[in-house]
């Protein structure tokens, strides 16, 4: 019988599913519920598999972790990120990588507009002061007329785009490969940071995109506006992003993912009061949470059954 790792099952999903009893009716599944930590310990939990399903970014599938792994053939990924897993290395050991495309779209689409209508409204703020026993007045930003600019246009950026415009933004976007055929107005980057008001990044996180909004960006941007961030934390530079916080260039930040994860306790942007945050769990929701592990499941019955799928590598 064919053997299936789940390394990283923690907090546990994939056990939780539906998907989870497919799997293993197909194959011989060894389950682990904590996170392996130690790349010793996760070699251990994988080698002699031939496929692993991965559903933990923490979890790095290095050139040494595939190295290490006899046998190992295929990573099914639950989610679109492939950050934590070396591609190159992967196809030249004939490892082949798949992901769940645009199962979380809408669900992270819905909830970048969420996090922007939070900052420009100062929900949290004016929440906390209401249960204060205050009654907080004004300061509070209206969306509909101002311009909204999309970094990004996959599935994700395209559904939000979408979003801004039924809010009655006006929505300017820049991406590194352009579609005019999606019908979104395409602008060079610098002057999209100038004429937003709001900017949100759905980039995927690859050495060309590691620290994309920069300090040099961030202040092309007008004052007064919201960087909203449900992408990956390291395309945004933190620093500068606080520093153009702090100084009041910008107003706020919606932020649902960062450079280091879990977010550690007392972490400076805990202490700002213009920033609203969420512990990178854009994309769970019931329906997307299904979604996507029954396309993870999928991915790996569709490898045995030689009809590979959602191939990244």
């Amino acid at each position: 019988m064919k053997v299936v790792a789940v390394p990283d099952d923690a907090p546990a999903v994939l056990a939780l599913s539906p998907s989870f009893a497919r799997l293993r009716a197909a194959a011989g599944v060894r389950h682990f519920d904590s996170l392996p930590g130690a790349e010793d310990v996760l070699v251990e939990r994988v080698r002699g598999a031939e496929a692993m399903v991965n559903i933990r970014s923490s979890t790095k599938i290095t050139r040494r972790v595939m190295e290490r792994c006899a046998g190992l053939r295929m990573v099914s990924i639950w989610g679109t990120g492939t950050d934590n897993v070396d591609l190159d290395a992967a196809r030249e050991m004939g490892i082949r990588v798949t992901n769940t495309p645009a199962v979380s779209a809408t669900s992270i689409a819905e909830h970048t507009l969420a996090l922007m209508l939070a900052v420009a409204r100062r929900i949290p703020l004016i929440d906390g002061r209401v249960r204060a026993g205050e009654w907080p007045r004004g300061g509070m930003v209206q969306l509909h007329g101002k311009t909204l600019g999309v970094i990004g246009l996959g599935e994700i950026g395209r559904r939000f785009a979408r979003l801004g415009e039924a809010i009655g933004m006006r929505v300017v976007t820049w991406t590194m490969h352009p579609r005019p055929e999606l019908g979104f107005a395409h602008v060079e980057l610098d002057q999209l940071l100038a004429e937003s008001d709001v900017v949100s990044v759905h980039l995927r996180l690859s050495e060309q995109t590691r620290g994309f909004l920069g300090a040099e960006q961030l202040a092309l941007m007008k004052r007064g506006a919201i960087v909203v961030n449900t992408a990956r934390g390291p395309i945004v530079d933190e620093g500068a992003l606080m520093e153009a916080l702090e100084s009041g260039h910008l107003a706020g930040a919606g932020l649902d993912v960062f450079e280091v994860e879990p977010l550690p306790p007392g972490h400076a942007w805990t202490q700002m009061p213009n920033v609203v945050l969420s512990p990178h769990a854009a994309g769970i929701t019931a329906e997307a949470l299904e979604a996507g592990l029954a396309m993870a499941v999928d991915n790996v019955l569709a490898h045995f059954a030689g009809k590979a799928q959602h191939v990244v590598a």
